[in-house]
């Protein structure tokens, strides 16, 4: 049974409470308008409205109207944003102040591209390419085990000296 969604309200707070340091926070909504919502009527039981952002795909809100989506989706990129500028994380460049205008292929076994397309879906990215892109433009301190082929350097390395 899925979970019920929090219906807005238009009595919340104009501010949002978080414990970002000031300048975090007026950062992250000075950055917030550049960022494109996608917002989407909402065909299931709950109807209403749904809004994602573009670069930050985990980032999603809900409203009875478009206003009120629009409304808590803007308030949640502004956290999600006060929260990588806190941490010291990159900032996902806005969409339409970068042009992607290079493309690499990769040829992947059917095995491959469906564990590709798996963890993109469950990681909230809209698709393989995304999650590649984000993966791999990753800060290197965000990469968990070593490129295998400096272990294979070493290796050879170590059998050449013996």
């Amino acid at each position: 049974m899925p979970a019920k969604r929090k219906k807005s309200s238009k009595n919340t707070a104009k501010t949002i409470d978080t414990p970002f340091a000031p300048k975090d926070l007026k950062r992250a909504k000075e950055l917030a308008p550049r960022y494109r919502l996608v917002v989407e009527q909402q065909v299931d039981e709950f109807g209403g409205y749904g809004a994602t952002v573009l670069e930050l795909p985990n980032v999603y809100g809900w409203g009875e109207t478009i206003e009120d989506c629009v409304h808590e989706t803007n308030e949640l990129l502004v956290t999600a944003l006060a929260y990588l500028i806190e941490q010291g994380e990159p900032i996902p460049t806005p969409a339409g102040e970068n042009k992607r205008t290079e493309q690499v292929n990769v040829r992947l076994t059917p095995l491959e591209k469906m564990r590709l397309e798996a963890a993109a879906d469950s990681e909230g990215y809209r698709g393989v390419s995304d999650y590649v892109r984000a993966r791999a433009l990753q800060p290197t301190s965000a990469h968990k085990s070593k490129p295998r082929k400096a272990a294979t350097t070493k290796r050879r390395a170590r059998r050449s000296s013996t």
